[in-house]
C-alpha cells in the first residue's frame, strides 16, 4: 500500500489552515503553501501569511487505501481536484518547485528588451530549468508567470534575466 502520490483538495474558503492542522493531527503527509503579505487596517498596516493558492491544501495519500476516506471526512474539505472523475496526481516535481521558489529570495534583474510581456521564455538555470513560463509586466517590473495546470493557478516570481531565455514573443 505505499503508493503515496501528492493530489490536491479544494477547501471551504478560508479554512486551508484548519485543514492542515486536522490532516497533520491524522498524521497525513500535507502541504500548505503560504507567502507574507502586507495587510493594512484603518488602524495598523501588520504582516500575515496567507495561503499562496486560496482554497487549495496538497496531500500525499495513497487514493487505494482509507486514507482518501480519512481526507474526504474532514471538516472544510470539499473535493479532490480531479479530472474525468479521477483524482488528479500532482506530479512530486511541481511541489518541490513551489517549496523551493517559497523558500527563496528571487531577486530581480533587467531582462533583454526582446523580452517582453507575453512572450514565452524557458527558464534555463537552477530547479526550475526546462519549465516554459510567460513573461508579464506587473507594477513596472518584469515577471514570470508559472502555471500549475492541474490546479489552473498561477504564480508570479521575479527571476535573474541570465536565468531564461525567449522562446517566442507575443
Amino acid at each position: 500500500m505505499g503508493n503515496k502520490k501528492w493530489y490536491a483538495v479544494y477547501t471551504r474558503p478560508r479554512y486551508e489552515k484548519k485543514v492542515e492542522k486536522l490532516l497533520n493531527e491524522k498524521n497525513i503527509i500535507c502541504y500548505l503553501p503560504m507567502i507574507k503579505t502586507l495587510r493594512q487596517w484603518s488602524d495598523r498596516r501588520k504582516w500575515v501569511e496567507i495561503p499562496l493558492f486560496n482554497s487549495y491544501v496538497f496531500v500525499s495519500v495513497d487514493i487505494g487505501s482509507d486514507e482518501k476516506f480519512q481526507v474526504m471526512n474532514l471538516p472544510g474539505v470539499v473535493r479532490f481536484i480531479s479530472f474525468e472523475g479521477a483524482p488528479v496526481v500532482i506530479p512530486e516535481q511541481q511541489i518541490d518547485n513551489i517549496r523551493w521558489i517559497l523558500s527563496t529570495d528571487v531577486v530581480s534583474e533587467s531582462l533583454p528588451e526582446e523580452i517582453s510581456a507575453g512572450s514565452m521564455v524557458e527558464i534555463t538555470k537552477g530547479p526550475l530549468r526546462g519549465l516554459k513560463a510567460e513573461m508579464v509586466q506587473y507594477n513596472n517590473r518584469k515577471r514570470i508567470i508559472i502555471r500549475v495546470d492541474q490546479l489552473n493557478q498561477s504564480l508570479e516570481i521575479q527571476i535573474p534575466e541570465s536565468h531564461v531565455r525567449l522562446v517566442e514573443t507575443k
